[in-house]
């Protein structure tokens, strides 16, 4: 298969619609796009990521007119969350309409749904004319892509279409809340705090580590993810000497004992460039990678997250 590399929403769009696949970018990472309603193209996404089959995809949509395509029996809390964080990186979990099939959402009864805040994102989304099914636009369990390139790099050859843009934004997968009990229930940290929900629907909270149904619901939370083929070790404290086939990356200015480091100014500069690193760092041989821990407010609960993930892989 040969891989149509665009900048032209409009020519990726014609081929969602023709029921290939298409990446495309967001403010979050790069996704990996179907048509919704189209169960072999669906079937062509999760054989290129070689991703399992039991875990749910998000769909995306490029106004609010698409959503009851999608879900039912939206609450009103959820509408609140809509109002204030549509287009933006932020995926509601909410009840399934009639039509979305079930190979979408491994199987529930439920589909995670987001309006990307990226512009071009929403431009080619609308242009598709139906609701999108997108996971990261990577190999499973690889660091997910925040680059056209770094799609390249994983999936070249395997899919129809790549809509090139620039680096994502925020550099990190968006957050997922749970609406389909009595208040939002964030499953998946991302960009968008739990703080700052809370501002919004008081009740807000965060799912615990022992509700197994929570990991059902919400992508990247079940199988190996974001991992680098070296290995990842998470730093508290005192960083360890530098050596040829390590590398580090965190905010501590004092970390350039390593010939592979990247000391970044903060946190969100941390979160955007952290997928890219580990791509970067496997490219050249690194054998370890020392990430610097930071702590869990605002995007930073989110990073955290995505490393430890990775340091279990």
């Amino acid at each position: 298969m040969e891989t149509i590399v665009t900048t032209d929403p409009m020519v990726a769009a014609e081929v969602i619609r023709s029921g290939g696949t298409a990446a495309f970018p967001t403010e979050t990472v790069y996704g990996l796009g179907a048509n919704v309603f189209d169960e072999a193209a669906i079937q062509k996404l999760f054989d290129a990521k070689q991703r399992p089959q039991d875990n749910p995809l998000i769909a995306h949509i490029g106004h609010l007119d698409q959503l009851d395509q999608l879900a039912c029996d939206i609450p009103g809390f959820a509408w609140d969350l809509i109002d204030t964080f549509f287009p933006g990186p932020l995926t509601l979990v909410l009840q399934k309409g009639e039509r979305v099939p079930l190979i979408a959402t491994a199987g529930l009864e439920t589909i995670g749904v987001r309006m990307p805040g990226l512009e071009l994102a929403r431009e080619f989304l609308t242009a598709c004319g139906t609701p999108v099914v997108a996971p990261s636009a990577n190999l499973s369990g690889r660091p997910s892509p925040t680059t056209w390139e770094a799609v390249k790099e994983d999936l070249d050859g395997r899919i129809d279409c790549i809509l090139k843009g620039d680096a994502t934004e925020i550099g990190l997968e968006s957050t997922v809340v749970d609406c389909t009990g009595t208040g939002p229930v964030v499953l998946r940290p991302g960009a968008i705090s739990l703080e700052q929900l809370q501002e919004i629907v008081p009740k807000a909270s965060k799912a615990s580590d022992a509700d197994s149904g929570a990991a059902l619901k919400s992508p990247g939370m079940r199988h190996r993810h974001y991992s680098p083929r070296a290995a990842v070790v998470i730093v508290k404290g005192a960083i360890p000497p530098g050596g040829p086939d390590s590398a580090f990356i965190g905010i501590d200015q004092s970390a350039g004992q390593f010939s592979n480091s990247l000391i970044l100014s903060s946190v969100e500069e941390y979160a955007r460039a952290v997928f890219e690193f580990f791509r970067e760092c496997d490219r050249r041989g690194v054998k370890t990678i020392y990430c610097e821990a930071v702590p869990e407010t605002g995007v930073g609960a989110a990073l955290m997250d995505r490393l430890r993930r990775a340091a279990q892989g």
